[in-house]
């Protein structure tokens, strides 16, 4: 039996302003479609995750939106203003000309404080179950070598693992077990890592007052399918334990779900932005308690080009330098060397040319996608 509950938004007649405590307008973003909660008296401006100026107002009615309900549970931001300004000013140094936007000075103009939801589930789980446990142990040998003394044996220790049948019943309630309220959950999870579960609390107005609030894109149900997979997986670990097992393999069960209680959760984000080359804006994503960023490090090709054909103008000047000096010293014979010193010159300044663009091109080869 699985017992999930419909998904809720606003009851009818109820306003955003109501349930959350605070005045809220609900968008969405015409390029990229995140939907949003944003503070009543905020100006529309820019989409804190493409960073385009596609923001619409949702006029309908809010209690057709999917899901619309105050979270439960939050995680407030952890980093003061100090811890945030060196992890910007990490990111936009060491970077071999870096596009003329990428600046720490506009990335912290363009912070942007950004709630994204989780849902954590609780369920008692009866369900009958079965699998093979393995156990390490250690088989001694002896081998026999030749050496220059002769024939020696040799006791060498082998591991391995013994595998044995069981089963059983689980009778247990599983607590916060995590499930996405976001399609695209995983890549946000893959470039910002986890979050520190115990700093949570619960949701106060206040909370939204400078933020905007990521609406769910994923409800309970079409959740529910990542939270039987999470619930497998802790009840195989911990069926391991309870046979003290070293290992697990072909753990299979029957489950009877009951008693099931869904919390959303809202997960502290940053989010600013650079324009590249091409004036478009890369998106720059910070962990609001570990300050760890995911975003493009990226070389300006551009200002290397440029850079490169400055040196190169430079190496013509002296190239023509040299072939006056050179013309020259036909009529006076001493300035045959220092033609011949600036015609070097030239060459070496000229070859020099090709190092910004060779620079920038391998440092945006070597970072990460």
């Amino acid at each position: 039996m699985t017992d999930i509950p419909e998904t809720q938004s606003a009851p009818p007649g109820v306003s955003l302003e109501q349930s959350w405590g605070t005045a809220l307008a609900a968008v969405v973003c015409e390029r990229c479609d995140w939907g949003f909660l944003i503070p009543e008296a905020v100006d529309l401006g820019r989409c804190p995750h493409c960073f385009q100026p596609t923001l619409g107002r949702i006029d309908q009615d809010v209690s057709q939106l999917p899901y619309t309900q105050p979270p439960e549970l939050i995680i407030p931001y952890a980093l003061s203003e100090a811890q945030l300004s060196q992890e910007i000013q990490r990111f936009a140094s060491g970077i071999p000309y870096p596009p003329q936007d990428l600046v720490s000075k506009n990335l912290q103009a363009r912070l942007q404080r950004v709630f994204l939801p989780m849902w954590l589930v609780d369920a008692s789980v009866q369900a009958a179950w079965k699998a093979e446990t393995g156990f390490n142990y250690q088989v001694v040998s002896h081998q026999d070598r030749y050496s220059g003394s002769g024939w020696a044996s040799q006791q060498v220790k082998e591991g391995r693992v013994r595998w044995e049948p069981r089963l059983g019943r689980l009778d247990r309630i599983y607590t916060n077990i995590a499930a996405p309220a976001l399609e695209d959950h995983a890549i946000l999870q893959a470039a910002l890592g986890e979050f520190n579960l115990t700093a949570v609390r619960t949701y106060q107005p206040e909370d939204t007052r400078k933020a905007f609030v990521r609406l769910p894109s994923r409800s309970p149900q079409d959740a529910w399918s990542d939270a039987q997979l999470a619930l497998f997986n802790a009840a195989a670990e911990e069926c391991r334990q309870a046979a003290r097992a070293d290992h697990l393999r072909q753990f299979s069960w029957q489950p009877e779900f009951t008693e099931q209680h869904w919390t959303q959760l809202l997960l502290p984000v940053y989010t600013a932005y650079y324009l590249d080359d091409d004036r478009q804006p890369q998106l720059l994503l910070i962990h609001g308690q570990s300050g760890k960023m995911n975003g493009v490090r990226r070389a300006s090709m551009k200002r290397a080009t440029r850079s490169a054909l400055t040196v190169l103008g430079i190496a013509v000047l002296i190239f023509i330098l040299g072939l006056i000096l050179g013309g020259a010293s036909l009529a006076v014979p001493p300035l045959l060397v220092p033609a011949i010193l600036a015609l070097a010159l030239a060459l070496l300044v000229g070859l020099g040319a090709i190092i910004p663009p060779v620079r920038a091109g391998w440092f945006n080869r070597s970072q990460k996608p």
